[in-house]
């Protein structure tokens, strides 16, 4: 196969979720010297992009996500050592968890690799995270952004638990906080104090990466 067939079919089996065939092409592009900057940039993220615009239109459901994420993801396994190698620049630090009492995490684990395929480096905690463990990582890991994931409504009000125990270490300023999950509107997330809230996984790397570069421009300004 010359590279651009590589990289049509990494585009197209991602699309459709082939993981055995993902996985067999990033090895065959990589035995062939091909730049694992150029899998991710020229063929898994946009075919990811395809699967949130088709998801938005109605064409795709949940489960069409899911399973082009995992086709990606397992492809990531492969590729981020590699990319690490070559210094290819993160967009920003996505750290991310499940709140307390909460043990969903099928569209937290969506989320976070729309987020990788798209330039974060994601610290996932996992889920039943309570606060002293959010503020522990925030200081550990320094990230741009938090972000929190409800999905039963008896466990939002962790959301205003966790931004209160941000307040009262002195970290509240120095991260973006968004949160998402299946109950959650954007009036709850205004209403505790969330930086931001995304609907589905698409929209979370949007806005994500949105609320950092108005956060950069501020800070440059």
């Amino acid at each position: 196969m010359t590279p651009e067939e590589i990289l049509q079919g990494l585009y197209d089996e991602t699309l459709i979720g082939n993981a055995p065939r993902v996985l067999e092409l990033t090895n065959e592009a990589l035995g062939m010297s091909m730049e694992p900057q150029s899998l991710l940039f020229d063929a898994l993220i946009p075919s990811l992009e395809e699967v949130g615009a088709r998801f938005e239109r109605g064409d795709f459901f949940v489960p069409e996500m899911l399973i082009a994420g995992r086709a990606m993801a397992g492809a990531m396994e492969v590729l981020r050592p590699l990319l690490a190698d070559t210094g290819v620049e993160t967009v920003g630090k996505f750290l991310m968890g499940t709140v307390k009492g909460d043990v969903h995490d099928i569209g937290k684990n969506l989320v976070n690799i729309m987020l990788e395929g798209a330039g974060f480096e994601v610290i996932d905690l996992g889920v039943q995270v309570a606060p002293e463990k959010f503020i522990a990582a925030i200081e550990e890991h320094q990230p741009d952004i938090v972000g929190m994931s409800a999905f039963l409504t008896t466990t939002m009000p962790m959301f205003k638990a966790n931004i209160n125990a941000l307040e009262k270490a002195g970290l509240r300023n120095e991260v973006i906080v968004m949160v998402g999950g299946a109950p959650v509107t954007q009036e709850y997330a205004d209403a505790v104090g969330a930086d931001g809230y995304a609907a589905d996984a698409s929209a979370t790397v949007r806005k994500a990466k949105d609320l950092l570069e108005q956060r950069r421009s501020l800070v440059s300004a």
